[in-house]
């Protein structure tokens, strides 16, 4: 919460700059890169020549330089941007909502048309708090809900955290959207000492006309674990959540969600055949609800029967700056001061024939470049 837009702003944070890029909490992306797969589609961390220039800089007093050398200044996006690029279709709230300054925590819902006029594809999507609302949105989850209203609760669409970027799909894969279909917002606010007015809006970018992927997106909130016992002043305690997955599957992206305690959280396959493989851990920032798309050479290929594997850790120390109060039990719970330990996945289902081919194409792959 402080401007480095210039020197004489930057200096003061120097060894503030040199601690938070060392332990790769900015900029935010939270995937130990020790572990698992390490290529993704919007990776925006540095690399390691990049962390070693900021450490030397602030070791070495963080000295201003010479002016002359000093290039234009930059020119930054807007904060309100897009991370999908222009959305085709923005559906908002049907109205603002007023979060007032002292309340309970609010759940609500609100359906609103979309004004599609055609059947189209969808390739990203990506929800917004309305601006400066973000401090007052914990989530939204956005349905899609089908014109003839045979699915009324709708399947998901996407979910929205603080700091979340947007779901982009793999080449292929998307997700159809029906003419005159409707978007239902499931609102969680949290008032925060200020009156706050929120619009809400998901931003959708489409296919090309006509155009028909081959393979239908999926996105769920599994594995879950919301039997949490998490004791007063503890630390390091864990939890497991795990979910089968009856089909070949890509998966193409995952995002952790836990509350303030939350400390870390991985994600592994257990195989039929029981061979155990580590894809990913996320050390985990409650002000950064991030979603991992993976780059598409690395999605990882699942066979049915496939057990998706979720081990959550959480803080509920006084060493945990978020934590809101140590000296409380903590349980599962929707609201902020409670916790969970939760997972969403997007994938996509493939034949045996298709699952095949691809692992087939992927073993002839690594095997030239190992030749190379």
């Amino acid at each position: 919460p402080m401007s480095l837009l210039t020197y004489e702003e930057a200096r003061p944070w120097a060894r503030s700059m040199k601690n938070r890029v060392s332990q790769r909490q900015m900029p935010p992306w939270h995937v130990d890169r020790t572990i698992g797969i390490r290529k993704f589609k919007d990776d925006p961390s540095l690399s390691d020549a990049e962390v070693a220039t900021i450490v030397a800089w602030v070791d070495g007093g963080a000295p201003r330089g010479n002016p002359a050398d000093m290039p234009k200044p930059r020119v930054f996006e807007d904060t309100d941007k897009w991370h999908i690029g222009k959305p085709d279709l923005i559906v908002a709230l049907p109205k603002d909502i007023t979060v007032e300054a002292e309340a309970s925590d609010w759940w609500a819902d609100f359906v609103a048309d979309s004004g599609l006029a055609e059947d189209r594809y969808i390739k990203a999507v990506e929800a917004k708090p309305g601006p400066g609302a973000s401090r007052v949105v914990h989530h939204a989850v956005m349905y899609l809900v089908d014109p003839d209203n045979s699915n009324p609760m709708g399947g998901v669409l996407n979910e929205y955290a603080v700091g979340k970027n947007g779901d982009v799909y793999p080449e292929g894969a998307g997700r159809l959207m029906k003419a005159g279909s409707k978007v239902r917002f499931n609102m969680h606010y949290h008032s925060v000492g200020e009156t706050i007015k929120d619009r809400t809006s998901i931003g959708i970018v489409f296919y090309p006309k006509g155009y028909v992927p081959k393979h239908q997106m999926q996105t769920l909130l599994a594995p879950n674990q919301d039997d949490l016992d998490i004791p007063a002043g503890a630390d390091n305690v864990r939890s497991d959540a795990y979910f089968k997955l009856e089909r070949n599957a890509r998966l193409t992206a995952f995002m952790p969600h836990m509350h303030n305690r939350g400390k870390r959280q991985c994600l592994e396959a257990i195989y039929p055949n029981m061979v155990v493989e580590q894809f990913n851990c996320v050390n985990y920032d409650f002000q950064w609800q991030i979603v991992y798309n993976y780059a598409d050479d690395v999605a990882p290929l699942l066979p049915a029967g496939t057990i998706m594997h979720v081990t959550s850790w959480h803080d509920n120390s006084a060493g945990n700056r978020n934590n809101p109060d140590p000296r409380n039990w903590v349980g599962f719970g929707n609201r902020t001061t409670d916790d969970m330990a939760r997972h969403w996945l997007t994938f996509y289902y493939m034949t045996d024939e298709e699952f095949q081919a691809e692992v087939g194409e992927r073993t002839s792959k690594r095997g030239t470049a190992q030749q190379q």
